[in-house]
This record gives structure tokens, C-alpha cells and sequence, in this order.
């Protein structure tokens, strides 16, 4: 087995890469398996906190869950932009070409000038988030406005969470600028701190407020949100302070380099924010179901199964191609740019397409495993189930946008996503509409019109960037695409195997046998999908294996 990188061909198109370039290979194959491993941990304890917010408050207290996670919903949001979207990529773009062309020192003054500047604003935005929440509440949940004491717990917990955005603003930064020189691991395992911290102090002050964990225990887990965003900022210092950078104040920011991530951020707040606006606007259309309580929580619980694969695979490639690619923009678009972006595309088309199916098929048994204890049905398994088996077919399209849209950015082409944004967000809020007020659909199909809005957005940015920069590879992708599709079915003919046999009575297994249940399908599944790869000798296999090996310590 040789230590070719995912991000690289066997047998690359010619012009060769330039040492850099291969320079650049080496690395992603490395940093893709510590930020994947990373990711998945943190991944992991998310799913961990989301059950057990399931298991205290759901069933008879599902109202009350419900404005726990319409409360958080605009915090996180943001976390999830800043943390992997428009402020990490505007601020690894310019910082890394400044590194590149400029030398460390210069990217340092940017980097304090960027934290006072994001530590200042935050503050002022988080002081607006608090005295404005009774409105803002009214405005995402309008559904709830027959309902005051919805409304006013729903006020109370956001007041308490509002701040974490300027945690997390902070967090990004830090997180850039270590993936910027190359360190991986600790940026991606910081949101691992951010989910302990907030179970932990949450579940402390939870019990303190009330034992028997009613609704003012949920204000127990608000604060513990603060703690954990705290705590995802303090654990990358260190880290920061062995590259080298010391921070002092600095309100410089009528800087050339401040201005262009600005110029760079703004555009890619509205289209890097595609996904998880539609998410928000799912959220605010499902308050005006018929179905006034559970459907916030189950969209959210369906959501954050989708997270783990967009976590594992998309953002992980992301992570580790957009520095990669914005060092090979300042050449111009040239071959080695399109190389990395495009078998950046492969790699995630190859890891998250079983994954959406394998959700799609074992939704209900996966939902049933995870959250159905405690308080929690199987009416609320059965309806997270459904939701996510609407958002599994867009989780491939969520992880390819992951790379595709920071590309742009890096070829100073920031208002093509920003255009295609608006078309994503249109489709998706007329199917909201549609759903909700001509058709009283369930709230599936707002999962739904988020996969379809993604699928759009990926179309079009695709599009455009062949136009942009000419030919993507276009054969070699189809025929890629081709051998997955192959590979899949066959897949999806184990999972349904599996449904059918040991997984048939899945409600009345123990929890135990549920879990062996769905690893020997599982397990199966995967077996048969990269076996069917391998036998139709899938170039993104040997990448993948690459990573394995490494992690195994192997040549």
C-alpha cells in the first residue's frame, strides 16, 4: 500500500503537481484522519447530550424540550457558521495567503486585529441578542403566540444562551489560525469540550434547580451551554501559544487584511448560512403545525443524526482542503487547485452515500436505540424517524457544499455562492409554505425541502464553478459517481435484508440485542459497499485505505 492521499489521483492528469502541491497531499492524508477522529468524537458526545436531553425531557415534557431547542436554535446556528462556515473560512483564506506571501509576523497582526475586532462586536451583538430576545422568539416561533408561557420560558433560556455567540465567534478564530499552520487535532476535539462542559455543568445545576429534572432544570442545561462554549475556546490556547502567537489588543481595523475578510465574510455569512438558515426556517415553520408540541425537538433529534456523517466526512475534508486550496489560489486556478477540489468532492461523495441510505433505511431502529429511554416514546421515535429519513437524502449534498463553497472564496469569486445562496433558500422556504399552510403536510417534509434546498445549491455552485474554472473532471467523476450508485444498492439490499430478519421486532428487543442487531447490519452493509468498490477497483478507495493504514500505523 503506498501513502498516496485521498486528496490526490494515482495516476494525476497532466501537467504533474508541483512538489507543494504533493507537499500539500501528504499532509490532508494525515490531518484528514486526525480531524475525522476528532470530529467523530465530539460528534459523538453531541449525540450523547441531545439523549440526554431526550431521556429527561421528552415525552410529557416535550413543550418544554421544545423551547430548550428553539431557544439554542439561533446560538447554534451561529456556532455552526462561525465555527465551520463564513467567519472560519473568510478568516483561513486571507490568513493563510497573508502567511504565505507575507510570513507569519503579518498574519499574526492580522490575527489580533481580527479577535479584538470579533471580541468587540460579539459583545455588542450578544447585549442585543439578550435585550431583544422577546422579539426575536416571537419571530422564530410564531406558532406559540396562543401559548404565553411557552413564549416566555422559550425568552428566558435564549436570554441565558445569547452569549455563547461571542464564545464561539472567538473559538472559530483560534480554530483558523491553528488550522492554518497545520494543526489539526485540537481545533477539531475543542466542540468535544463544548458538549462535556454543557452536559456536566448542565446536568449539575440542572439537578441543583430541580431533581426531578422538570422544566426549570432545562435553565441547569442553558447555563451549562455558556460553560461549554468557555471551555471549547480556553482548551485551543495552549495550542496557540506553542505556534507562536502572543495576543494583545489591537484596533488597527483600518487594515487591508481585516478589510478582505470582511469583504470575504459577508457574502459567505448569507451563503455558507444556506443550511442551516433552512434548518432555522424548518424549525420556525414547524411552531405552526397542527402538531404544536414535539416537532421542534424531533427535527432537531433527526438534525443532529444527520451531524455526526456532515461532521465526520464533510467537515473533516473541509477542514483540511480549504487551507490547502486557498495556498494554491495565489498561483490562480490552476490544475493542482482543481485536483484537491475535486477529489475533495470524490471523498465525500464516497463516505457519506452509504451513510444517507443506511439512515434512511434503519432510521426508525437507529432513533429507537438512541433516544427512545427514559421519558421518550416510541411515538417520538416513530416521528424522528421520518424526519430523518427526509433529511438523509440531502446529507450528501450538505458535505459536498462543505467543500465546494469555500473554493470560491479562495478564487476571490465570494458573490457566486452568495447569488446561488438566495435560489437554495427560496426553494426551501416555498415548500415550508407549501407544506404548512396549502397542503398541512407533516413536519417530514420540512426535513425534506432542506434536502432538496441543498441539492439545489450544490447543482448550481457546481455548475458555476466549471464555468468558472473550465473542465471539473467532469468524466471521472460520473464514472465515480457510477461505481458508488452500484455499490450502494447492493448496500441498501443488506440494510433492507436486515430490517426484514433481525430487526423486525426491534421494539421488543433489549437494548443490548438492539445494539448487536444493528452492528451485524451495519457491519454488513459496510462490508458489502467496500467490497463492491474494491471490485470495481474505485480510485477513492485507495485514499480512503491510506487513511486507515496510517491511523494503524502501517506503510
Amino acid at each position: 500500500m503506498s501513502d498516496a492521499s485521498p486528496l490526490s489521483e494515482s495516476k494525476p492528469e497532466k501537467p504533474a503537481p508541483s512538489p507543494s502541491a504533493k507537499q500539500s497531499a501528504a499532509v490532508s492524508t494525515k490531518a484528514f484522519g486526525v480531524v475525522t477522529l476528532a470530529i467523530f468524537s465530539s460528534r459523538l458526545l453531541g449525540l450523547v447530550r441531545e439523549m440526554v436531553l431526550a431521556a429527561l425531557f421528552a415525552g410529557e415534557n416535550r413543550r418544554w424540550l421544545d423551547c430548550f431547542n428553539q431557544a439554542f436554535r439561533t446560538p447554534n446556528m451561529l456556532r455552526d457558521l462561525f465555527a465551520e462556515g463564513a467567519l472560519s473560512t473568510a478568516f483561513v483564506t486571507t490568513f493563510s495567503k497573508k502567511m504565505q506571501t507575507e510570513g507569519d509576523e503579518s498574519a499574526w497582526d492580522l490575527a489580533r486585529k481580527m479577535i479584538t475586532l470579533a471580541a468587540v462586536f460579539m459583545s455588542f451583538v450578544s447585549i442585543l441578542g439578550v435585550l431583544l430576545a422577546p422579539f426575536i422568539i416571537r419571530i422564530m416561533a410564531p406558532g406559540w403566540m396562543d401559548d404565553e408561557s411557552k413564549i416566555h420560558f422559550t425568552v428566558l433560556l435564549a436570554q441565558i444562551m445569547y452569549p455563547f455567540i461571542l464564545l464561539v465567534s472567538l473559538a472559530a478564530l483560534v480554530m483558523g489560525m491553528l488550522n492554518a499552520k497545520k494543526v489539526f487535532g485540537i481545533p477539531a476535539v475543542s466542540s468535544t469540550f463544548f458538549n462535556l462542559g454543557s452536559m456536566i455543568v448542565g446536568g449539575v445545576v440542572g439537578w441543583y434547580l430541580d431533581p426531578n429534572f422538570g422544566p426549570k432544570a432545562l435553565i441547569g442545561f442553558a447555563i451549562g451551554t455558556l460553560a461549554g462554549g468557555l471551555a471549547q475556546l480556553l482548551i485551543q490556547v495552549p495550542s496557540l501559544r506553542k505556534v507562536g502567537f502572543k495576543f494583545k489588543p489591537d484596533f488597527g481595523w483600518r487594515d487591508s487584511g481585516v478589510a478582505k475578510v470582511l469583504q470575504l465574510m459577508w457574502p459567505a455569512v448569507i451563503s455558507g448560512s444556506v443550511v442551516q438558515f433552512n434548518v432555522l426556517l424548518s424549525s420556525i415553520f414547524a411552531s405552526c403545525l397542527v402538531v404544536r408540541d414535539g416537532p421542534v425537538t424531533w427535527l432537531g433529534q433527526a438534525f443532529r443524526l444527520v451531524q455526526l456523517p456532515l461532521g465526520l466526512f464533510g467537515v473533516a475534508v473541509a477542514t483540511v482542503t480549504v487551507p490547502a486550496m486557498s495556498r494554491l489560489a495565489t498561483e490562480g486556478i490552476t490544475p493542482e487547485f482543481k485536483h484537491t477540489l475535486v477529489k475533495g468532492i470524490k471523498l465525500v461523495f464516497l463516505m457519506t452515500l452509504p451513510a444517507a441510505v443506511g439512515l434512511a433505511i434503519l432510521a426508525e431502529p437507529i432513533v429507537g436505540l438512541i433516544f427512545q429511554r427514559g421519558r421518550s416514546t416510541y411515538y417520538d421515535t416513530q416521528m424522528s424517524a421520518i424526519a430523518l429519513q427526509s433529511y438523509a437524502w440531502g446529507l450528501v449534498f450538505y458535505s459536498a457544499i462543505k467543500v465546494i463553497q469555500p473554493a470560491f472564496y479562495a478564487i476571490d469569486k465570494r458573490f457566486v455562492p452568495l447569488k446561488v445562496s438566495f435560489v437554495a433558500v427560496a426553494v426551501s422556504a416555498i415548500m415550508n409554505t407549501l407544506t404548512v399552510f396549502v397542503f398541512k403536510l407533516g413536519h417530514e417534509w420540512l426535513a425534506l425541502s432542506t434536502s432538496v434546498s441543498a441539492l439545489v445549491n450544490f447543482s448550481l455552485l457546481f455548475l458555476a464553478m466549471r464555468k468558472v474554472a473550465g473542465r471539473m473532471q467532469g468524466r471521472s467523476l460520473a464514472i465515480n459517481v457510477g461505481k458508488l450508485l452500484i455499490a450502494v444498492v447492493c448496500m441498501a439490499g443488506v440494510c433492507w435484508l436486515g430490517q426484514a430478519t433481525i430487526l423486525s421486532d426491534w421494539r421488543h428487543q433489549h437494548t443490548a440485542m438492539r445494539l448487536v442487531s444493528l452492528f451485524v447490519t451495519i457491519g454488513g452493509a459496510a462490508v458489502v459497499y467496500f467490497g463492491v468498490n474494491a471490485l470495481l477497483r474505485n480510485e477513492e478507495l485507495d485514499g480512503f485505505k491510506a487513511i486507515v493504514m496510517r491511523k494503524l500505523g502501517r506503510k
